[in-house]
């Protein structure tokens, strides 16, 4: 895939079949997109085109935190990669940028210096100032600049239609489910492993502390969750709590921290990424150590069942 991070090293084009959109989550939904993209740029032999916003719009306009992301740019890229995408175009998305009302960022950004045949969108697509460009803005350009507009209608499981705001919702209340279903895919994030207080261990189950790679990325809902890690090219199986660890602490400090079956190595700065394969239970207060580790015995245990019905 080519990858292109401003406009002067993006040929023009006059044969591009695009799409644009921040696309997060790279969702079943876009992909549907995707795939009519790829499908009639490979039917009329033109270049397929996506092109994508980075900060994202909200966390610009409204500020930092705004939203939280399921995908970060990396991610983007490597979903799209194995999309099959074969140009992606990633605008910085600034406070001076926002301010372009519809027309002026298709005519000046797509029809002057990119080139397009055809755009596929969604069927509720909006872009430019105030998000008040729509189809209807698309088909008036269409005919004064003789490019054709393809509307993609949304995709749907059992009869809901799939969409980010709906996937945040289902990761925030833990519903790995329906988050999987409507990603296509088990959601995950990365980040390094740092030394934490080694307060596992002492109680028998060694962890891991995280540190997230982007701050802006989406945890889940508070809770312990069985997650498949990867790192050095290895999978192992494990245990993730997302929580605030109100038994010892009373920071209040979120903390992502994994237990590894069958492990017993130092793993302090490795990068490593974590996919999270089902919720186990919430977060809860003990009123003693002993008690927390004989929920702890529970949770591994529940944790291999879950291991054994996805295997």
């Amino acid at each position: 895939m080519h990858i292109f991070n401003d406009l002067s090293n993006l040929p023009k084009v006059e044969d591009t079949i695009l799409t644009l959109g921040i696309f997060d989550g790279v969702h079943l939904g876009h992909k549907k997109i995707f795939e009519k993209l790829k499908k009639k740029a490979a039917l009329l032999n033109c270049r397929n085109l996506i092109i994508t916003f980075s900060p994202h719009p909200r966390n610009v306009i409204n500020g930092k935190g705004e939203i939280m992301l399921l995908t970060t740019i990396e991610e983007k890229i490597k979903l799209f990669e194995e999309i099959g995408i074969e140009n992606l175009l990633i605008l910085n998305f600034t406070k001076e940028f926002s301010q372009l009302s519809s027309e002026k960022f298709f005519k000046d950004y797509i029809i002057e210096k990119i080139g397009i045949k055809e755009i596929i969108v969604g069927y509720d697509h909006h872009f430019g100032k105030g998000r008040n460009g729509d189809i209807n803005t698309l088909r008036k350009m269409g005919i004064e600049f003789g490019f054709d507009v393809t509307t993609v209608e949304p995709f749907k499981i059992n009869n809901e239609a799939v969409n980010s705001t709906k996937i945040r919702k289902a990761l925030s209340e833990g519903d790995i489910k329906t988050a999987s279903e409507f990603l296509g895919r088990k959601y995950s994030f990365s980040g390094t492993v740092i030394e934490g207080n080694k307060r596992g261990r002492e109680l028998g189950f060694p962890t891991a502390n995280i540190r997230i790679d982007d701050e802006d990325k989406l945890l889940p809902a508070l809770g312990i969750y069985a997650v498949e890690l990867m790192f050095d090219n290895e999978k192992h199986n494990g245990l993730l709590s997302i929580g605030i660890r109100p038994t010892f602490d009373s920071s209040g400090k979120i903390i992502p921290e994994v237990y590894l079956y069958d492990f017993n190595r130092e793993i302090y700065n490795k990068k490593i990424s974590v996919k999270i394969i089902d919720w186990i239970r919430a977060e809860e207060k003990f009123p003693s150590a002993e008690a927390l580790v004989e929920q702890m015995q529970k949770d591994k245990i529940k944790g291999l069942e879950i291991f054994k019905k996805a295997s």
